[in-house]
């Protein structure tokens, strides 16, 4: 059964817009409060976002132990304001809180949990390129990000070593509105590509390949390193709190990934680093292990029994 709670955004300066969201979060907020009483449920878990406020305040007037889950490697908005009200926090990254001991000492990185496709694909293991042999890189972008690497990828591609594009196994994300220009670049080089607005097997893909182009959103990069795949990470800008910023650093500080701020991600930034891993495969070996050394494979069950133990039973 799915109960239904009104939530709203509070976005912009505008007083009428953030008079309409204070009331809709404040009439969720009431609805989620007959739904805990009708309900009764032992904890309240939220998982970010404007949508948690409601249930989650609902809870501490309730007076239930909640819990918030963090997917980002920084409290988004809604997460920080309930963090101080809440009993424990999880968080999918390590080090979230480091810096704030008033928090640090309720909060556990159990990770992400993941579905089953990508639990299958982890079990995948990685076999670096031989030095002259095929190099399959997969380019993600999502429905922010897939336009940067429809500008910035093609170009790289034509200034690595005319020898590399007969090596070159490409997938890669590309919108619709982009698809005749990008396949022009490759089908001139003679690349061997495979280009779609959307792959429904990513998982799958994520394991096959050597290396992974893509932004880095909280679940991407929570994916890489369960799996343990190598990346250059490009985070998407303008974002208040620069999380995905902060979710490529997880990878970058263990060498797990490469992040390329936007304003650096250029064709020749790209082509150097391709070129390079091409020239030295053993370190995409080295960058898998670190990644996977970050993943979590166990978060479904690490959450659960956070849950359980904040729940007192």
């Amino acid at each position: 059964m799915i109960d239904v709670v009104s939530s709203e955004t509070a976005r912009g300066r505008n007083p009428f817009q953030l008079a309409y969201a204070g009331l809709t979060l404040a009439a969720g907020t009431l609805s989620a409060y007959r739904l805990i009483k009708r309900l009764k449920p032992v904890a309240v878990v939220g998982f970010g976002g404007y949508p948690t406020l409601p249930p989650l305040v609902a809870a501490k007037f309730a007076g239930l132990p909640s819990i918030i889950h963090e997917a980002n490697a920084v409290l988004g908005r809604a997460n920080r304001f309930l963090s101080s009200r809440v009993r424990a926090i999880a968080t999918s990254l390590p080090g979230v809180l480091d810096r704030d001991p008033a928090l640090a000492g309720k909060t556990t990185t159990v990770g992400t949990p993941m579905r089953p496709a990508i639990l299958a694909a982890a079990a995948v293991k990685y076999a670096a390129p031989e030095v002259n042999g095929p190099l399959r890189l997969l380019v993600v972008g999502g429905s922010q990000g897939a336009r940067i690497m429809a500008d910035i990828v093609p170009g790289a591609i034509e200034r690595i070593e005319p020898a590399l594009w007969g090596r070159l196994i490409l997938t890669q994300q590309v919108r619709d509105e982009d698809m005749t220009r990008v396949r022009a670049v490759y089908d001139k080089l003679k690349i061997n590509a495979e280009l779609a607005p959307f792959f429904t097997d990513l998982p799958a893909r994520l394991a096959s390949n050597h290396l992974v182009v893509s932004r880095s959103g909280a679940g991407t990069v929570a994916e890489l390193a369960a799996i343990g795949r190598p990346s250059i990470l490009v985070p998407l800008p303008g974002s208040i709190d620069q999380d995905q910023f902060a979710n490529a650093g997880v990878l970058a500080k263990v060498d797990g990934a490469i992040r390329i701020p936007q304003t650096e991600f250029t064709s020749d930034r790209l082509a150097a680093e391709i070129s390079a891993f091409a020239a030295e495969p053993v370190r995409l070996a080295t960058m898998a292990q670190a990644a996977r050394g970050a993943g979590r494979l166990d978060a479904a069950e690490r959450l659960a029994d956070l849950v359980v133990k904040v729940a007192g039973i």
